[in-house]
């Protein structure tokens, strides 16, 4: 009967069908006498009959895996009865499939904690989330807010709200990334709710506001604590390392059960505003509008301080930091720093740019050192995300990557040594603006995000590193979700196992009650499914090369010449013009089976 059914139906992707009539359990498909979105939806059911009858057919048994077994976190031992059932092997033909299988998360409400530290409209969560976990979501991440944790004073840390949150997802079967998030939520793209960083830090920098990045107009932005404080002795006696490790081991010590239970398995650590590895060299806050070039972010007293020494000890002790390089929604032709033959061409440029960039670096080097000691011999991975700022990328001068730090031009490859810096704590590259097109920019910004994508996806892979992504903005349609799809698979899907290049994994940004309307949701739950290279959600992360072992030391430290190394530019690896794992809308769907349904009478 197997037989029989696999040579009349084929799959969507092409193929013929043997007989106006298809009888399936119980049931006939008749083209002709059948209302048109009936016939719609019993082609749908019968594609996805089929499926399961050559699976079952391919290993005598089907491979479901029951995820509702989920071990629980109440111990940090797991009883032999506790652990989730073992999946069911697949296929010869599914198993190579599943080297393409790439996890899908879904970032969860920026207030899903309130600021009272409360987790609340718990039933409405629940529902959520195992809406997810029925559409084949592999798991969900989550900002844990430091300014929520820590709001009552130093090393006063309460997680009970996390807790609970933690135990529904738990619940409902997915896995958890959780950020350690030291910035403010508030001022920037997509922040629907205001979380500002600790009050005992703001209380100290109402005495000393030079802990905070600051502009050349000394205007100060309370986002995310400057880098010149790194090693500063101000908080209590804490330098701000302190504060993020003293965070970092209370999380893993109260989380510990998660963790163990195999609940928590990327921890994402916050490098600054956003939660990226950047300066807040554009901010709404403070004016800013896309797509100005933004502004340096290094004239608090500390780093004023720390370049002026820098400077000296190269031999210049006259240079001072950048004068000419415009306000934040200048182009990079009206400044004498961005513009044609500009000081960044300079020598006095150049030094500069270096100095900046390599603080940014360091910066995200110690902390990541850090989050290694906290969670060293975890099975958990690190994590930590670069901004993809991608306007003005096709300008000489890539103005607004330089001011958020990020030393890129076409001679020299402003990525590739965070990738590097990366691959020294075992942590993931997590990029952003996987969805974008060129062709969806403002032509007159310059934009690039296909070309960004490429080359920061491409130096990571050249570095070893595991790559992840995620979307910038909100998308719900087709287009987008297809250019995620063709970033984590860049030269399509292979047969025979393995892709020459796969992202680690790709986020949703975000979860919403417009992301679950119903043709949103249809459209959503496809693109997971192609994400999975059409194999079902698999509950083994080592069925598809994800197994997680214990979280070792990071590796020695880098020297400045190595990081210098890395900036050499090299080309690209190949893409695909498109997706071979393509996402239809409703409507594109309609139409593809319309035109079978017309093939039928031919």
């Amino acid at each position: 009967m197997i037989n029989n059914m696999t040579s009349i139906i084929r799959s969507t992707q092409g193929g013929c069908w043997g007989s106006d009539r298809l009888r399936l359990y119980g049931g006939v498909f008749d083209p002709a006498v059948m209302p048109l979105v009936d016939r719609v939806e019993s082609l749908q059911g019968v594609i996805r009959k089929v499926k399961r009858i050559e699976a079952m057919g391919q290993t005598g048994r089907s491979n479901y895996v029951d995820v509702t077994k989920f071990p629980k976190a109440g111990t940090s031992k797991l009883s032999t009865d506790e652990m989730p059932e073992a999946p069911t092997a697949p296929s010869t033909y599914n198993e190579k499939m599943l080297a393409n299988y790439v996890p899908v998360y879904v970032m969860l409400p920026l207030g899903v904690i309130s600021n009272d530290n409360v987790f609340e409209d718990q039933p409405k969560m629940e529902k959520q989330l195992k809406e997810l976990r029925a559409a084949g979501v592999d798991g969900v991440m989550v900002d844990v807010w430091w300014g929520i944790v820590e709001s009552k004073g130093p090393k006063q840390y309460d997680w009970s709200a996390y807790r609970s949150l933690f135990a529904l997802v738990q619940e409902c079967g997915l896995k958890l990334q959780a950020i350690m998030s030291f910035h403010r939520c508030g001022g920037n793209v997509g922040d629907e709710v205001t979380i500002p960083l600790p009050q005992w830090v703001l209380d100290i920098g109402e005495t000393d506001p030079d802990i905070f990045y600051t502009n050349r107009k000394g205007n100060r932005n309370k986002e995310y604590l400057t880098i010149g404080v790194d090693n500063q002795p101000i908080f209590d006696g804490r330098i701000a390392v302190q504060l993020y490790s003293d965070y970092m081991k209370s999380f893993r010590e109260h989380m510990s059960d998660y963790i163990e239970a195999g609940l928590i398995i990327d921890i994402e650590v916050g490098l600054g505003p956003a939660g990226e590895l950047r300066y807040p060299s554009y901010t709404g806050t403070q004016g800013w509008v896309f797509p100005g070039i933004g502004e340096f972010q290094c004239y608090d007293k500390y780093l004023e301080a720390e370049f002026k020494e820098a400077a000296t000890g190269a031999g210049h002790p006259e240079w001072g930091l950048p004068d000419n390089a415009g306000e934040y929604n200048d182009t990079p032709g009206s400044t004498e720093f961005f513009g044609l033959n500009g000081t960044y061409m300079t020598e006095k440029g150049k030094f500069f740019l270096t100095w900046y960039s390599n603080k940014l670096i360091n910066h995200g080097d110690e902390i990541l050192d850090e989050a290694n000691r906290a969670f060293l011999g975890c099975k958990v991975k690190l994590a930590a995300k670069v901004a993809g700022i991608h306007w003005w990328y096709k300008s000489p001068s890539h103005a607004a990557e330089l001011t958020s730090g990020y030393y890129n031009l076409k001679d020299r490859d402003g990525y590739r040594p965070t990738a590097r810096m990366l691959s020294r704590h075992y942590a993931i590259f997590n990029f952003t603006c996987l969805e974008m097109r060129d062709s969806e920019q403002r032509a007159d910004a310059k934009c690039g995000p296909q070309e960004l994508v490429q080359q920061v996806l491409s130096g990571g892979w050249r570095e070893e590193v595991e790559v992840a992504g995620e979307n910038a903005l909100s998308r719900y349609d087709s287009n987008g979700y297809n250019q995620m799809l063709l970033n984590a698979r860049p030269n399509g899907i292979s047969r025979e196992g393995l892709p020459k290049q796969i992202m680690y994994g790709v986020t949703y940004l975000r979860l919403s009650d417009e992301l679950l309307k119903d043709k949103n949701f249809k459209i959503f739950k496809t693109f997971v499914k192609k994400m999975h290279a059409d194999q079902d959600y698999c509950a083994d992360l080592g069925m598809y090369n994800h197994q997680i072992g214990p979280l070792e030391r990071s590796k020695p430290k880098l020297v400045m010449e190595d990081l210098l190394e890395a900036t050499k530019p090299m080309e690209p690896f190949p893409w695909g013009e498109e997706t071979d794992m393509k996402v239809d809308d409703f409507d594109g769907v309609l139409a593809n089976l319309i035109r079978k349904l017309f093939s039928l009478f031919k």
